[in-house]
């Protein structure tokens, strides 16, 4: 095991907890690892692990060579700003907030003339907290090659990552992948009720609903045909699958998905104008 990474984990939350999961004992020491966290339970729980814990910034952020801000979005500036005094020049920074424009954590870090560039902003999601996360990253250009390998080796510990251009394209993270669990629990929702209304009962319904999408995204992964090739398969013409399609066809599915997505990228970028300042 190398033991060489020291990580600050600012914010001691659930995301905070996954990539911890992900690190300790694999990348790093529970020892290495650094907490901040005003919440006296919070911090407890990572004492139970071996970690040290603070209520607030404090030196020990001076020896930590990544730090990883978790915490959300209203107090990241405050934050941010709390930690300034303890960065290095090594300091690796990656931050989890939505929102949050990397251009800003930069300029918080040092100033408007001279920010501080070796900053990572990514978007992961929630099934991140059973290691089977997708997030995107994007880099400032302080960032090297090693400093990007190494942001990608943390949040690989969560599941999967891609890279992007820049903020705006971590905004369409955002809406695309970063909101997308929830479009899949809203369809998964509705597919137990429609279940439910043809007779099966709620555990049916819902075992069938699950186990189907599970089956469906497994293959459309594997396969090397696009979505809708897979689709085609399914529908033969006249059948009962071509009878569901018609009716989402009907009422715009595809046109929904795409309004859909779009507002949650408008709002991702309201969010850094309302943030960042």
């Amino acid at each position: 095991m190398k033991t060489e990474l020291s990580l600050a984990l600012i914010g001691g939350g659930n995301m905070a907890n996954a990539l911890a999961s992900g690190l300790i004992g694999r990348r790093c020491a529970a020892s290495s690892v650094h907490v901040i966290d005003p919440g006296e339970a919070v911090r407890a729980r990572w004492d139970a692990l071996g970690t040290t814990t603070a209520a607030a910034p404090d030196g020990r952020l001076s020896e930590c060579r990544v730090w990883f801000f978790a915490v959300k979005p209203q107090i990241m500036a405050e934050v941010v700003r709390q930690c300034r005094p303890w960065l290095r020049p090594g300091t690796l920074v990656i931050s989890i907030a939505a929102g949050i424009p990397g251009e800003a954590i930069a300029r918080w870090l040092g100033s408007a003339a001279e920010p501080y560039a070796r900053v990572v902003r990514c978007m992961p999601n929630t099934p991140a907290l059973i290691a089977s996360g997708m997030t995107g990253m994007a880099a400032l250009d302080g960032v090297d090659e090693a400093d990007r390998a190494l942001a990608e080796e943390l949040l690989r510990a969560v599941g999967q990552v891609i890279w992007v251009r820049d903020d705006a394209a971590i905004d369409a993270v955002t809406a695309v992948s970063g909101s997308g669990p929830a479009y899949v629990f809203l369809f998964l929702e509705a597919l137990i009720a429609a279940g439910v209304e043809q007779g099966l009962t709620p555990e049916q319904a819902r075992q069938l609903a699950l186990g189907t999408f599970h089956g469906a995204t497994q293959l459309a992964t594997l396969s090397p045909d696009s979505p809708a090739v897979l689709r085609e398969r399914v529908t033969s013409r006249g059948g009962t699958t071509a009878a569901a399609l018609a009716v989402f066809q009907e009422r715009g599915l595809s046109g929904i998905m795409r309004e859909a997505v779009a507002a949650a990228a408008r709002r991702a970028g309201e969010l850094a104008r309302e943030f960042s300042g």
